[in-house]
């Protein structure tokens, strides 16, 4: 089944139902959206003649265009590449020549300078500006290059999306490339659509009373969300700011009232700074999903103190797209529970459609709060790295999605992230997990954020540096080193405290460890006391 068969349902069902939003413009009903996906897919398959299984990419900033550029691609029978459109154009345009992309949709801001990067690199794609075409259900136009406008009405759904299989690609997702150039994760019809149940039967239902926003780049988790929002026949609201304004979120949420939204960890404590100033509750926010980078305990509670019930928790993988452990809104926000603290310092439980289980560098099963790699199984694992069979090869072992995680499960099955297992320091011969570090410091008052990494140390293999964002007045060293061993083991602590203004981030918010070490590389330690 061609995953644009939901919205084609949707538009029968429930045709003059609100679907798509500009802020609080209204701009398509779903028989709208769905006729104006189908135009679009029109002219790809007319203009371009493109064969089933072909690629094409979408660098566009957030719109409402974005969706009907994704179902478009998928009933033309594409595939959709999308591209954060934060990148430079350069980066984009390795992704347009990698992933062999014959056409590009684009916007004004983001074509031209694309279409100079596609040409230092020698690639030949097309690129169609949506930008200048009337896509909205009060009129539909197109300025051609001549600047002739031309208008067409009367469309209908006639013909339905290109039938596919479940196997067959739907979406091409390249990795944020933190250590390196991004890989194409190859998702299926049936990928997405494990997905989108997982996402009704694990972390919240919806119906045609929901409001998906999207504040996130669409490029990313917050477009994939689309798709149960899409089966359910509920709203679509794209900020018209584009991206991540607190004060806009809360103004959109009071008007249309129950909406979901994805947000990276550093966005949730953002709302929440700005709900504690101007005394928000977060009345019309129904649920933030919130996942792709640690969330600190620390931050998770305040954030439930201060928005309420409101927050649940997924842990996925582009190559596991959102999906392979979620803890759900009430366990977020349950303090009755005697392991309460554990369990919300956790990502949760495995998602309905996989299991998960913990390895040892053999692959091998460990047991109850043992701490290996995790590996996810199920209907939502990628089919593989695009033109890269020796990554898919060593990423899937009989069926298995090597995250390249580190991890343990308690007896109750909820699984608690340590670190990448590249994160992970080895100092003195002993294993420090950076994060259960950041997770105290980030306790210490005057610690705004954190980040640890390893140095390389001629004594001890590694030693520890903390990169930390400080409030005034920053904190003495020996302040730091008294809260660090109040807390964890003294060769945990770190040896070394860096103050820096910000910590290098990439488009989804991520911190670059990679960048952090990349500092230290020339600077050899010579160690000290353990």
């Amino acid at each position: 089944m061609n995953i644009a068969d939901w919205l084609w349902r949707t538009a029968r069902n429930t045709p003059d139902s609100s679907a798509l939003f500009w802020g609080r413009e209204y701009y398509a009903s779903y028989a709208d959206f769905a006729d104006l996906a189908a135009y679009v897919s029109d002219r790809i398959a007319h203009d371009y003649a493109l064969a089933p299984g072909a690629r094409i990419g979408i660098f566009m900033s957030n719109h409402p265009q974005y969706l009907i550029a994704l179902f478009s691609i998928w009933a033309a029978g594409a595939v959709a590449v999308p591209i954060n459109s934060k990148l430079h154009p350069r980066e984009a345009a390795w992704i347009v020549k990698d992933s062999g992309a014959t056409l590009c949709l684009v916007n004004e801001k983001s074509g031209a300078s694309l279409a100079q990067s596609l040409a230092e690199l020698g690639v030949v794609t097309g690129l169609l500006d949506l930008s200048d075409w009337g896509l909205a259900s009060d009129a539909l136009t197109h300025v051609n290059s001549a600047g002739v406008e031309s208008t067409w009405a009367g469309l209908s759904r006639s013909r339905e999306p290109m039938a596919r299989e479940p196997d067959d690609l739907a979406w091409l997702f390249y990795t944020s490339g933190t250590t390196g150039r991004p890989k194409g994760v190859m998702l299926s019809h049936a990928n997405l659509q494990a997905m989108s149940y997982a996402y009704l039967a694990d972390v919240e239902a919806l119906s045609s009373e929901s409001t998906a926003l999207y504040a996130a780049p669409m490029s990313h988790g917050a477009g994939l969300y689309v798709l149960p929002h899409v089966l359910e026949g509920s709203m679509h609201v794209v900020p018209s700011s584009g991206g991540f304004d607190s004060e806009e979120i809360f103004s959109l949420a009071s008007c249309f009232g129950n909406i979901s939204m994805f947000a990276a960890p550093t966005m949730i404590k953002r709302l929440v700074d700005f709900a504690k100033r101007e005394s928000k509750t977060g009345e019309g926010i129904a649920t933030i999903v919130y996942g792709g980078g640690p969330m600190y305990f620390a931050d998770i509670v305040e954030a439930v103190e201060v928005l309420g019930d409101r927050f649940a928790q997924i842990y996925g993988q582009g190559e596991s797209p959102m999906t392979i452990t979620r803890l759900q809104r009430a366990r977020v926000s349950d303090r009755s529970h005697p392991r309460w603290q554990s369990r919300l310092a956790s990502v949760g439980s495995a998602h309905s459609c996989v299991e998960v289980k913990i390895t040892d560098d053999l692959g091998e099963r460990l047991g109850v709060d043992q701490v290996g790699e995790i590996w996810v199984k199920g209907a939502t694992v990628m089919q593989g790295y695009w033109n890269n069979p020796e990554a898919t090869k060593a990423a899937l072992i009989d069926g298995w999605l090597r995250t390249g995680d580190m991890g343990m499960l308690d007896v109750d099955g909820f699984l608690t992230l340590k670190d990448r297992s590249k994160d992970v320091i080895v100092t003195g011969g002993s294993n420090v997990y950076p994060r259960e570090v950041e997770e105290v410091l980030l306790t210490h008052q005057s610690i705004r954020e954190v980040s640890v990494v390893g140095q390389a140390d001629l004594e001890w293999g590694e030693t520890i540096v903390a990169f930390i964002v400080a409030e005034e007045p920053k904190p003495v060293l020996a302040e730091l080193d008294a809260h660090c061993l109040e807390h964890i083991a003294r060769f945990k602590r770190p040896k070394v405290y860096r103050f820096v203004d910000e910590l290098p981030k990439n488009n989804y918010g991520k911190v670059l460890k990679t960048e952090l070490r990349a500092l230290l590389a020339d600077e050899v330690s010579v160690g000290g006391d353990l």
